[in-house]
């Protein structure tokens, strides 16, 4: 019993740091050579798809290789980081079978990036993250957050009348968004 435990946590959590890391690792050098010549990366994959705007469209690329790989490295926000990948994946995945077709030399990268940000979204970041520290401080002290985002008043007027527009929020909620869990 003690063995299928371990197994379990431990080493399917190891398992998906390794993932976020090497996938944040090996990726963020991408986003940092489309920065180091931008036009240049819009003349060449941005321009033959005919979509708008592509040198903002190339900083969008850049961006969200650099920061969804920091965001995967970390383990914070690790769903929106991969979603962030995913997406631009999913465009250099397009712009590879319109240019060359189905080179599997092209694709097979662009592929793997694909599937690893694909799994992290699915499989979430696992234990070893900035996340599941944050979900763990909020489940087990829920009122952590509040003591740091909700400053009191020195004036009570205000103090009170926040406390009680506060609470009548509390009491109007009555749809919690399907997708809260999205980002742990």
């Amino acid at each position: 019993m003690l063995n299928s435990i371990f197994y379990k946590s431990v080493f399917k959590d190891f398992a998906f740091l390794v993932l976020r890391v090497f996938t944040g690792a090996l990726l963020i050098h991408h986003g940092f050579e489309k920065l180091n010549d931008i036009n240049n990366f819009a003349d060449a994959f941005v321009r033959p798809l005919h979509l708008p705007f592509p040198v903002t469209l190339s900083y969008i690329a850049a961006g969200s290789e650099i920061g969804g790989s920091w965001l995967l490295i970390l383990g914070l926000g690790t769903r929106l980081g991969a979603s962030a990948i995913l997406g631009t994946m999913s465009v250099a995945i397009y712009h590879a079978i319109v240019t060359s077709g189905f080179n599997i030399y092209l694709l097979e990268l662009l592929l793997l990036y694909f599937a690893s940000a694909f799994s992290i979204i699915l499989l979430g970041p696992g234990m070893f993250s900035a996340d599941y520290l944050i979900k763990k401080i909020s489940k087990s002290n829920p009122e952590f957050f509040k003591s740091i985002f909700n400053k009191e008043s020195s004036v009570p007027s205000l103090a009170s009348s926040y406390k009680q527009s506060n609470k009548a929020i509390k009491q109007k909620r009555t749809f919690d968004f399907p997708f809260s869990s999205f980002l742990s």
